[in-house]
């Protein structure tokens, strides 16, 4: 091969890869009809990508993306009533209820998915709603029940993983007492316009993987005895917090994610 034809064909992959570049650069179209109510086309080139983030290592590690709200170590990301730092019992990477009230994150959040690990205490006592009783509330009023229902009877709309007075779960998928149980939780805070709910609260919860609300309502937030409703001027964000009903449940592995539209930066 001369040297002449060796330049041309070097002149043609460079071409091709540049042209290759550029397909990678930016693909997509830019003459589909764009989707209802949007201002992307279907393909659309210009839009942006997804954030790339790191999965957690193993399953229910918290990804890189999450706010660790406790590591197993300290409290320091949570409250008491009273605003300062809790007195729960922090040893062996959990923490476990301490009578005296419940705790409450310093940080508020809206739509978000928040992974939550709990044991109800072991060996059983009490029966109903006594025995591992506490609760996780996103927007502090909005409960995902914490109860020992393993072969434990309780009024529906109270067992674990109910939305409290509201809803009961789909399936009971509570574990023994004593062993680690997750909750898995994608919540979508109300919609409020000039003091109005225009939207309600959404919750999606797993149990130990299993899904026990999907995209289910709530009709306000919880309450005991009464139906729930919404008042004026609803909030929108809110801290996480979890109860103290006077059990020693423990909770470990707690992280958020707050969430964002598609095309949010």
């Amino acid at each position: 091969m001369t040297k002449a034809w060796m330049v041309a064909l070097a002149g043609l992959a460079a071409l091709g890869g540049a042209a290759f570049a550029l397909q990678q650069k930016a693909p997509g179209y830019d003459d589909t009809p764009y989707l209802p109510g949007d201002k992307w086309r279907v393909h659309d080139s210009k839009r942006p990508h997804p954030r790339v983030i790191t999965p957690g290592e193993a399953p229910g590690a918290p990804p890189s993306d999450a706010i660790v709200l406790f590591d197993g170590k300290d409290l320091s990301k949570w409250k008491d009533s009273k605003g300062q730092e809790p007195k729960w019992k922090v040893e062996n990477g959990y923490m476990e209820i301490v009578k005296g009230g419940g705790i409450t994150t310093r940080d508020e959040f809206g739509d978000c998915q928040v992974h939550v690990e709990w044991a109800a205490p072991t060996p059983p006592k009490g029966e109903s709603q006594g025995r591992g009783n506490s609760g996780v509330y996103l927007l502090g009023g909005y409960e995902v029940q914490v109860l020992d229902s393993f072969e434990n009877v309780t009024y529906a709309d109270g067992q674990a993983a109910a939305m409290y007075g509201q809803y009961p779960p789909l399936v009971n998928a509570c574990r023994k007492p004593g062993e680690w149980q997750t909750y898995d939780i994608v919540f979508t805070a109300p919609r409020v316009k000039e003091g109005k709910v225009e939207q309600p609260a959404f919750v999606t919860v797993f149990h130990n993987g299993v899904v026990v609300h999907n995209h289910t309502a709530y009709l306000g937030p919880s309450n005991h005895r009464v139906v729930a409703k919404y008042g004026a001027n609803a909030a929108t964000k809110g801290p996480i917090h979890l109860q103290d009903h006077g059990d020693p449940v423990r909770y470990r592995n707690i992280w958020v994610r707050p969430l964002k539209g598609y095309d949010d930066p």
